[in-house]
């Protein structure tokens, strides 16, 4: 059995719970896992879509008075 390790301040893309991925080898490939829904990513699979936020870019707007 291979041994894993956790992915300190990650977010799982599946349940959005932070510190629960862990990765590990299968095979000779990289694969991370979540502890707590169990959605797994291997290195070769696509990474999971980032979700499209309109104004991510802008901290805040200046209203001078």
């Amino acid at each position: 059995m291979q041994r894993k390790r956790f992915i300190a301040g990650a977010v799982c893309p599946q349940c959005q719970a932070q510190d629960t991925l862990a990765v590990g080898q299968e095979d000779q490939e990289d694969v991370v896992t979540c502890v707590k829904c169990g959605y797994r990513q291997r290195q070769s699979d696509p990474p999971p879509a980032a979700p499209e936020r309109q104004d991510e870019h802008i901290i805040g707007i200046f209203h001078p008075d």
